[in-house]
């Protein structure tokens, strides 16, 4: 899909982000919500892959203001389809290395999914990337956990427990997360709309260097990117932090991101979020907070998104898990005050050990806003028609390993 944007400057839009689901790093090495298939072990080395396996139908009842509908493939709905590698290797002292390699495609056709990368083929010169979500190593121990290389940052792993639809890869606030933080990586070079090159859509960054820790029920990380820049360390770096605590029945998250321009060091995005969640019983009560501003390379303020949701999981039977959620997503800058607003109800049903059918229903609610605050406020890859009332209906089958 291609848009301008308000500079005038043509850019090539894709669904820059598959979400985290139920597979992501809290202990320092990605897993899954299956077993690992392991692949070669010696004493004191392990390698192992991974894999999910998510695709199903779309269905958009308007995907323009003059009312089309449209009927699809849709390669993910609740997990990326992702293949990923990772090690482990016991040390002296009681201390493991590691390493996480993984890979996101399309299932619809075979092809890696675009990143939210800057525009260029990459700043460092290095080619065609191939490792979208983990390309790191480290090492492990009593102490905690140290990640260096391309990784998930601290920040949206923090609210895995208490978003209200976990971050699901269709009908989920990922994508007003990635959205408010994306056109900071495709902005040309040459402008002073402000870039990052380190920044793939506020959840993967390279040039990372992490570390993570769980302490008493509080799991935490503190993640800095290099901006890699000459004559000033603060041009291009990134520092995100985020934090988890669970207690019995009570989850409270938080999060923190700050990134500056590659030249003249301006932050450009700002983002923090706070969460809570409740379990009581088969029913799981969630809410969460998000605000994002992005601002040029000159300090004008662009996008002032700020989110409120709340939402419950509803297990109702040992197969079956439900969630209704709601979102308000609004933009508060620079002229008027514009918002999503979204309605979401699902039910995934367990057929077999980590293979699941769902179907999940969304009613999206826009006012006429431009471009950046279209996508910005979404809570679909595509953005529903601004100044409409769209229905979207995705039933779809995920396969892990």
């Amino acid at each position: 899909m291609s848009f301008k944007n308000p500079s005038k400057k043509k850019l090539t839009m894709v669904s820059p982000v598959k979400s985290l689901s139920a597979m992501i790093i809290l202990s320092g090495i990605a897993t899954t919500a299956s077993a690992d298939i392991l692949i070669g072990e010696t004493d004191s080395t392990k390698l192992s892959m991974y894999g999910l396996l998510d695709a199903g139908i779309l269905y958009q009842d308007k995907v323009s203001a003059d009312g089309e509908e449209k009927v699809g493939l849709e390669s993910s709905g609740l997990t990326p389809t992702i293949l990923g590698f990772k090690g482990s290797r016991s040390l002296d002292n009681g201390m493991n290395a590691f390493f996480n390699l993984e890979a996101h495609f399309d299932l619809d056709t075979g092809m890696f999914h675009g990143s939210g990368d800057a525009s260029t083929d990459s700043d460092d010169g290095s080619g065609t990337l191939l490792f979208r979500r983990q390309a790191n190593l480290g090492v492990n121990g009593d102490w905690g956990t140290v990640i260096i290389g391309r990784q998930y940052g601290p920040g949206l792993l923090a609210h895995l427990g208490t978003e209200p639809r976990a971050f699901k890869e269709q009908f989920s606030n990922v994508f007003a997360w990635a959205y408010s933080q994306y056109f900071s990586s495709i902005n040309a070079a040459t402008t002073t709309d402000g870039r990052n090159a380190n920044n793939d859509v506020g959840i993967f960054f390279k040039n990372a260097v992490q570390y993570r820790n769980n302490i008493n029920g509080l799991d935490f990380g503190v993640m800095y990117s290099f901006g890699g820049q000459e004559g000033s360390q603060k041009e291009g770096d990134v520092i995100a932090i985020g934090a988890a605590y669970n207690t019995g029945p009570v989850t409270l998250s938080g999060s923190y991101q700050n990134m500056r321009d590659q030249q003249t060091a301006e932050d450009i995005i700002t983002s923090w979020g706070v969460g809570a969640a409740y379990n009581a019983g088969d029913l799981n009560f969630k809410t969460n907070y998000l605000a994002t501003e992005n601002n040029d390379a000159n300090g004008v303020l662009v996008l002032d998104l700020e989110s409120v949701s709340a939402g419950v999981d509803w297990q109702w039977n040992e197969k079956n898990s439900a969630t209704l959620a709601y979102y308000i997503n609004k933009d508060k800058a620079p002229s008027k005050s514009v918002e999503t607003k979204s309605l979401v109800l699902s039910n995934e049903y367990t057929i077999g050990e980590s293979t699941t059918v769902y179907a999940q229903l969304a009613h999206v609610d826009a006012d006429d806003m431009g471009l950046i605050s279209q996508y910005a406020t979404s809570i679909v890859a595509s953005p529903a028609p601004a100044g409409e009332t769209t229905t979207l209906i995705n039933v779809g089958f995920n396969f892990a390993f």
